[in-house]
């Protein structure tokens, strides 16, 4: 009941910054606050407690549009994403076609992955392209070649997770549909290294990695603010805070399920990442604007990356050998 499915253009719209103009980085999933560590969000684009843009009501913007300029190297939050980078030693993974076989069982879809019975488009070759863009840039090797997956545009994520018990390290990522092959390099990064509740990535940590990479689908925009599925839809919010700003917040699907919330937890710790500090109401909660979403996932560890590579022997072309792997510390 009153919903409204978002197609073609509008669903650009959504990745709006907090003027209606200006397209944002978001980050889409939790920080180290946890279900009882809500506060006010970061006033940095793309950053925050998985608030989004956009999220934590920055008015500072970030073109992400499927035509992204890039500059070299990778300052401060709310800069451009180098999609290259220089040097003389280190892998240079140059993925020229992928492969899903010889990967471990451990590698699978996450929750709320797929949609209907269709085939779905994300894949562990777009996670190892992931980390094939990271192991590059943090040795200094060209960048991987053009991968063979589909290049269409999606909204996305990127994710990485560290540690046998998978904390978060990075999440960004944008609602403008973006063509994969370009979208992933910049948010493989942007993630990594342009996340401010976090310090860049450094090699030492890839070993203890896991990368996640999330397609953004079937957006619907809906008139009642529970008319969602805990585990099965990702949220979007728009609100007015005490000042009447408008901002904007969002959760990927997983996240909800993995913090143990229900439906008001989670739209009280978005107007919360969103920067909404007064008393929260459910007449307040009743003036939302929610668009609801589901998205496809597949996650990756970096041993199952690395096993991936010696088995299909995938080099840029001048002999670089694959990356040692070392177990988890």
């Amino acid at each position: 009941m009153g919903r409204k499915r978002c197609v073609g253009a509008d669903c650009s719209k959504m990745a709006a910054g907090c003027c209606g103009v200006k397209k944002q980085k978001l980050s889409g999933s939790p920080g180290s606050g946890g279900p009882g560590g809500v506060g006010a969000g970061s006033g940095v684009a793309g950053t925050g407690h998985c608030g989004s843009e956009l999220g934590i009501g920055s008015s500072a913007t970030v073109a992400a549009t499927a035509n992204v300029s890039r500059a070299n190297g990778l300052g401060g939050p709310g800069g451009n994403v180098s999609g290259s980078s220089g040097g003389t030693n280190a892998l240079s993974p140059a993925p020229a076609g992928y492969s899903t076989s010889g990967l471990s069982p451990n590698l699978s879809p996450g929750p709320g992955s797929g949609s209907g019975g269709r085939k779905m488009v994300v894949s562990a070759e777009m996670c190892c392209f992931c980390f094939d863009v990271l192991y590059c840039h943090l040795y200094g090797y060209q960048p991987p070649r053009t991968p063979r997956f589909t290049n269409d545009p999606y909204p996305l994520f990127v994710t990485w997770k560290i540690g046998r018990d998978k904390r978060l390290r990075g999440c960004i990522g944008t609602f403008s549909a973006m063509n994969l092959h370009s979208g992933l390099r910049e948010y493989t990064l942007t993630s990594a290294l342009k996340d401010s509740r976090f310090p860049p990535m450094t090699r030492d940590e890839l070993p203890r990695l896991f990368c996640s990479v999330s397609l953004l689908t079937n957006f619907e925009d809906v008139g009642d603010y529970l008319d969602w599925e805990v585990g099965v839809h990702g949220i979007r919010i728009e609100f007015f805070n005490e000042k009447g700003s408008k901002r904007t917040a969002t959760y990927l699907p997983e996240v909800a399920k993995e913090q143990g919330w229900d439906h008001i937890q989670t739209i009280d710790s978005l107007l919360r990442k969103g920067g909404y500090k007064a008393p929260i109401t459910n007449d307040f909660r009743k003036t939302i604007k929610l668009t609801r979403y589901r998205s496809e996932k597949m996650t990756m560890g970096y041993a199952e990356y690395i096993a991936h590579r010696q088995h299909h022997h995938y080099q840029n072309g001048i002999g670089h050998p694959v990356p040692s792997y070392n177990h988890y510390s």
